[in-house]
């Protein structure tokens, strides 16, 4: 023991502010021969703001853990955020990471030398600092709290206005009502304050996969062009910073995942050189397959040849899945020089939205609910005009039960026998809407029969955020980094390429080498995985074979023209649904990638939709149909 300590403490010398390795280390993962090879642990307890509070202690005290990361942030987030601060100063961040998530083990995570990262600071990371700082010392416990800021650009918000900064897709310039305005930073920050001793590290906004990079340059010192080590760290980071959606939450063959009431969430155990598996603690449910890696790989991502990180961009086209008892081994992501901005998501005050739900039973229920809603939009207008006052700028109504959300898919028939009304109405005047809000209630006497009950009571007011996204120099953009109650600036050294530079084109068939042809007829849900996820008013649907013997059959069946047709319910009706949907093909892990540009009705908090994130698409689109495909027992045997 005398020789080990001595020795750490020489290595100690070499390498300051690093994560040492060591035979002592027993969760360590060990190559042949009397050398260890070089991991590092990172787990990941939160995927969003009010993810499960049960996820930390499960990897606090069974992960052993090098690191813990917390990932809380989205844009709806931080727009909900913002309001909270503009009431009182002190908020802005999320309360429940002080709170519930790691505020009642700070010993425990200071006894096992776990070190963790978060962006629960969202618009106000100093503030969630010190409610962390004084938990610390409640608790009898000192801990070193970092703070990285400078991502909330809203102080020079009146010079990006008058720069008339242009929005990615639309062009449009950024209003002037915007209400909150931050830029994603990198893992460099984070990793200069480990490198000073930091025990928690409290961010804004960051890109997610950050949370995980930064502890990985701290460790290895990797530098900041070793391009594809960052994108090997990127991925590990991708692939857990969703918690349990890599362990078997929302995964296409949900049958098959056990005891989600005990899911284990996400750990990356990651080499020097870039490898890594994805594991779970032991005792706990779901599950780690090369299906549930995949699909989540696959989320909310587009071009998977140029995934743009602050740090690197990636190439996830050639990434390989290896599966092995309950973990699996992933390599080959490749990286190239980052770009010369960040990404910024503004959002901004567009009027105002009320959804009203409402259950209704009985025959033709759909055909009930549809001639209630568009009656009780109709009165108010009639109101609206009597008391000169705009109409609605959005209406939309579905009925929930009677596969409404399917468009032209929806099987035919009367429809169910119950359903659930779905009326969300936007406009700029706020009594406008009020309105409305109190006239729901008169259809229970003096509209269809059947009518139960309005789902919360009366439907409340709330404001019409919309996303603004646009691309910042990194020079314009001042990093800094709090520890000790000192402040460093830090400076992104690298030059970077123009974003242009990887607006590559997409890829609508690649040429299919002879395939035989069958009798048989499958659905995507008999061939494939699928996962879908929402990037503003976009949404991904990434399809993955089951079986490399499937894979030509997907290429050929499912073009970015099949799957636009599918899918056309959900466009705007002034825009072609063939000029929205891009298609990707990832060889490494048989995969397709579509992306659905403008399909969200808006998105997030701005769509009226019951799905405003596409989270349904993947799961719709399983019932497609395949034909003229052999059985598929004898293509799996043949290959």
């Amino acid at each position: 023991m005398v020789v080990s300590l001595t020795l750490r403490s020489y290595v100690k010398t070499l390498f300051p502010g690093r994560v040492l390795y060591n035979a002592l280390s027993p969760h360590r993962t060990f190559s042949s021969g009397d050398t260890p090879e070089r991991t590092v642990r990172i787990g990941c307890a939160s995927g969003f703001w009010g993810d499960t509070p049960t996820a930390a202690p499960q990897l606090i005290h069974n992960g052993k853990l090098d690191f813990l990361m917390f990932d809380y942030l989205s844009e709806i987030t931080m727009s909900l955020l913002t309001a909270a601060r503009a009431k009182k100063p002190e908020f802005g961040y999320a309360p429940d990471f002080v709170l519930f998530a790691i505020g009642p083990y700070l010993n425990d995570i200071k006894r096992k030398g776990i070190r963790v990262l978060s962006n629960a600071g969202g618009i106000n990371p100093e503030g969630c600092a010190e409610a962390l700082k004084v938990a610390a010392k409640k608790a009898g416990v000192e801990l070193k709290v970092a703070v990285v800021t400078g991502d909330d650009l809203m102080p020079v918000k009146g010079d990006l206005i008058a720069a008339g900064i242009p929005d990615m897709k639309t062009g449009l310039p950024l209003p002037k009502s915007v209400h909150s305005m931050n830029a994603y930073f990198g893992a460099g920050p984070i990793a200069k304050a480990l490198d000073c001793g930091a025990d928690i590290v409290i961010t804004g906004r960051c890109a997610d996969s950050s949370l995980a990079l930064g502890p990985l340059m701290h460790s290895f010192n990797w530098h900041p062009e070793d391009y594809d080590l960052l994108a090997a760290g990127s991925l590990a980071g991708h692939l857990i910073e969703c918690g349990a959606q890599a362990t078997g939450g929302i995964f296409t063959d949900w049958e098959k995942v056990p005891d989600w009431h005990n899911i284990g969430f996400p750990i990356a155990e990651v080499s020097a050189n870039g490898s890594f598996i994805i594991t779970k603690p032991p005792k706990t449910g779901g599950i780690v397959t090369k299906g549930t890696i995949a699909e989540q790989m696959m989320y909310e991502i587009g071009d998977p040849r140029a995934y743009i990180l602050p740090d690197v961009v990636c190439d996830f086209s050639q990434v390989k899945l290896e599966e092995d008892q309950g973990c699996v081994r992933v390599e080959g992501a490749k990286g190239k020089p980052p770009t010369d901005s960040y990404k910024v998501s503004a959002t901004y005050l567009d009027g105002y939205k009320v959804t009203a739900v409402c259950c209704i039973g009985g025959p033709k229920s759909r055909d009930k609910g549809i001639k209630t809603a568009e009656a009780i939009i109709q009165r108010c207008r009639n109101i609206f005009k009597m008391l000169k006052m705009k109409d609605f700028t959005r209406t939309h109504i579905q009925i929930l039960g009677a596969e409404d959300t399917y468009g032209d898919q929806r099987r035919s028939g009367d429809g169910p026998r119950e359903g659930v009304i779905w009326m969300s109405v936007h406009h700029s005047d706020k009594k406008a809407l009020e309105l409305f809000s109190r006239e729901i209630a008169a259809a229970g006497t003096g509209m269809a029969p059947g009518l139960t009950a309005i789902v919360g009571g009366r439907p409340k007011v709330s404001p019409l955020l919309r996303l603004h996204s646009f691309l910042i120099k990194k020079e314009d953009c001042k990093v800094k980094v709090n520890i000790d109650e000192k402040t460093e600036e830090w400076t992104d050294k690298l030059k970077g390429v123009p974003t242009e530079h990887y607006a590559y084109d997409d890829q609508p068939v690649s040429e299919i080498t002879e395939i035989s042809r069958g009798s048989k007829s499958y659905t995507v849900a008999d061939l494939a995985f699928t996962r879908s996820g929402d990037k503003a008013d976009s949404c991904n649907i990434g399809v993955i074979a089951r079986h490399p013997a499937f894979y030509p059959y997907l290429k050929r069946a499912l073009s970015s023209i099949s799957v636009a047709v599918y899918f056309q319910h959900v466009f705007p009706p002034e825009v072609s649904p063939l000029e929205c949907v891009k298609r990707y093909e990832v060889d490494g892990i048989h995969g397709l990638n579509f992306v659905l540009e403008n399909s969200l009705g808006g998105g997030g908090v701005a769509s009226l939709r019951s799905d405003p994130q596409g989270k349904a698409y993947a799961q719709m689109l399983l019932d497609l149909p395949i034909d003229d495909i052999p059985d598929i027992d004898s293509l799996t045997q043949s290959s």
